[in-house]
């Protein structure tokens, strides 16, 4: 039987209409920005948390006032059924409502994740309901089921790979295949696609079986060789990824020597004028003062990237440029050396502790030594925190950016010694590859959240490319001459046990 809903789709993009994206677990909007970039349309969004549903909203849907409001609302998606948000949103009938789904479920409860229950939920798109666990990555196959589209983009962590001993983006590419669609994923970090910064992630895209489709990736457009540890935790990733007998895994095209070197921590944010982390106050951050860029120096091309991208332009300056307020720990800040972590910093405190407290004969074991320790030295344990602190290295991309930086930022301390101060919201942003016209709601706290949580841009854009010119192209195929389209015999297709050639995770 034909899926009439699906068919209307292909004509309407064959016909030259602009692809609609639905971006579910939106955030701030990472995954919208990059798809606008390349073409699409940004339809709608879920998003549970307020501050991000109304930047995403604010972002993406200002021109129309109208419908600001209903798009700034924060939804649950286990709490609104896909019909009742596309009449929401104003989308029309369900089926008809978006061209693609994109979105990257939180990782909740990988190992109770299996494919009965994904199998179970492709059947029935309501079978998450009866299981207490509430797993989103169900809910996002019933939004599929619901909505579908002609294409999908999924994104998560490294750690779904080989999540309780088992594959859980394998076990979505049979669910979907169940559903009607080709699906493939990959691994991929984003300082291969201009970003600058080592971000892993794993992301995975399906096609409707009637487009004929094949999944593939982007190109990387830069070329580094990982440090260990990125490289070491690829492999542990990739080890129940069965790479030769049948699996959905697409190993990355990242190039080689010949391809531009990444962008750097400096490329991405040396235009931004210092900071001198002493000068700040206890207090709130807000984002009212425009701070104009720094004169005198050559802005590189990923910095008139993020001053000019189209329908992101900034005004001459940032107004989010702003740190936060460390009495303690810009001595040490000021004495790391670039590229150290967290047991150097603590040696570091440590050693300033000495030198003070010779300089003003201060003896240890006495209060005063005690008291001078607990104002220089960070309290947390060497052992357990390696890696909490970590000071840039301008000729290097960053590290991954994290939401924890909602709660501190010294996972990226600037290398600049003189500024003494850990990077700022709009710093945290540029190395998102957020553009400087792009404005975050809420608080500091809550932006550096967003940012933390949400997918490069550049990387969601350079995916989008790829997935334009597919759906572009296998929707002119699939038209025929006087029109129509043809049926293909072999989809859609039911829920269906797993290929017997597969192995079990």
């Amino acid at each position: 039987m034909e899926d009439t809903a699906v068919l209307r789709k292909i004509e309407r993009l064959a016909a030259g209409g602009q692809p609609r994206v639905l971006d579910l677990f939106a955030g701030a909007g990472g995954i919208s920005l990059g798809f606008q970039r390349a073409g699409f349309q940004i339809a709608g969004a879920v998003e549970v948390d307020p501050t991000a549903a109304l930047t995403h909203a604010l972002n993406f849907h200002a021109d129309h006032p109208d419908v600001l409001e209903t798009h700034a609302r924060a939804r649950d998606i286990t709490r609104v059924e896909p019909d009742q948000l596309a009449s929401e949103l104003g989308l029309g009938p369900v089926e008809d409502a978006v061209d693609v789904l994109v979105g990257g479920p939180p990782c909740q409860a990988y190992a109770r994740v299996g494919r009965a229950k994904l199998r179970e939920v492709a059947a029935h798109p309501e079978a998450f309901k009866v299981d207490p666990r509430g797993n989103l990555f169900l809910r996002y196959l019933a939004y599929v089921e619901a909505f579908r589209p002609l294409a999908l983009l999924m994104e998560n962590v490294p750690d779904i790979l080989h999540y309780g001993g088992h594959n859980v983006v394998e076990e979505m590419v049979e669910a979907l295949d169940g559903l009607g669609y080709s699906a493939g994923y990959s691994l991929l970090n984003s300082a291969f696609y201009g970003v600058p910064q080592m971000r892993d992630r794993v992301f995975l895209i399906g096609y409707r079986r009637e487009l004929g489709a094949k999944v593939t990736f982007p190109k990387a457009t830069n070329h580094m060789v990982l440090p260990p540890g990125y490289a070491g935790t690829r492999a542990v990733a990739l080890r129940h990824v069965d790479l030769f007998n049948g699996s959905g895994y697409i190993s990355p095209d990242l190039g080689d020597e010949s391809l531009p070197g990444p962008v750097s921590a400096q490329d991405a944010i040396g235009d931004l004028p210092p900071i001198l982390g002493t000068s700040v106050k206890r207090g709130a951050r807000k984002f009212t003062e425009l701070v104009k860029y720094r004169t005198g120096i050559r802005a590189s091309e990923y910095q008139k990237l993020m001053r000019q991208w189209p329908g992101f332009e900034s005004c001459g300056g940032v107004k989010d440029h702003v740190i936060r307020y460390l009495p303690r720990d810009h001595l040490v800040f000021a004495e790391m050396r670039q590229g150290a972590e967290y047991p150097e910093a603590h040696a570091t405190a440590v050693r300033i502790v000495e030198r003070k407290a010779r300089e003003s004969r201060i003896r240890p074991g006495t209060a005063a030594y005690d008291k001078l320790y607990a104002s220089i030295v960070p309290p947390y344990d060497v052992s357990k925190f390696p890696n909490k602190w970590w000071k840039l290295r301008p000729d290097w991309p960053v590290r991954t950016l994290m939401a924890h930086i909602g709660k501190d930022t010294y996972s990226h301390i600037h290398w600049d010694s003189t500024q003494a101060r850990t990077i700022s919201v709009r710093e945290a942003a540029r190395l998102q590859s957020f553009p400087d016209g792009f404005v975050f709601q809420g608080a500091m706290n809550a932006a550096f959240r967003q940012i933390g949580n949400a997918v490069p841009p550049l990387m969601a854009g350079a995916i989008a490319e790829v997935m334009h010119k597919v759906l572009r192209e296998s929707t002119m195929a699939s038209v025929q001459p006087n029109g129509t389209t043809p049926r293909r015999p072999d989809v859609p297709r039911k829920a269906q046990a797993p290929r017997s050639k597969r192995r079990s995770q």
